[in-house]
């Protein structure tokens, strides 16, 4: 009895399975960018909520859990240690744009609103520390690569 596959068959149609894991490696990227963004702006609205009319930190929380999960979404979508940049860009550009005043005098993270401040510093150090256990993280080895 050989144990060497069947000759016979015909290779499989379709495209090879190196671009196809590409495919979905750029398309699991290109996830992580869009909802690093739109994780920064639900963060921003929900900055200013208050309850009773004191603040509330809500988006310190969703920052935290939001980036966390991003992080780990990324490596697992991309499959590289540096992916966890890919929502971690568009997050810090978003929240360096809502500190900055516009020529109108618009401003949507101002400096007396402490939960814009500590989500800014919170949301920072989540993407710090997910970044830094990913570089320190033992290598996997994926089949086909």
């Amino acid at each position: 009895m050989s144990v060497a596959p069947d000759e016979t068959s015909p290779p499989p149609a379709g495209p090879p399975p190196r671009l196809i894991d590409a495919g979905l490696r750029v398309a699991g990227g290109l996830v992580a960018v869009v909802a690093g963004t739109v994780s920064g702006v639900l963060e921003l609205l929900l900055a200013t909520v208050r309850v009773a009319g004191q603040l509330i930190g809500v988006s310190v929380l969703v920052a935290i859990g939001a980036n966390i999960v991003l992080s780990w979404f990324a490596r697992e979508a991309v499959g590289r240690r540096w992916s966890v940049a890919l929502p971690a860009v568009p997050w810090f550009l978003l929240m360096a744009v809502a500190a900055v005043r516009t020529s109108e005098g618009d401003l949507l993270l101002a400096g007396d609103n402490w939960v814009g401040l500590v989500m800014i510093v919170a949301g920072a150090m989540t993407f710090a520390v997910m970044g830094f256990r990913q570089i320190l993280a033992v290598p996997t080895v994926r089949v086909g690569d």
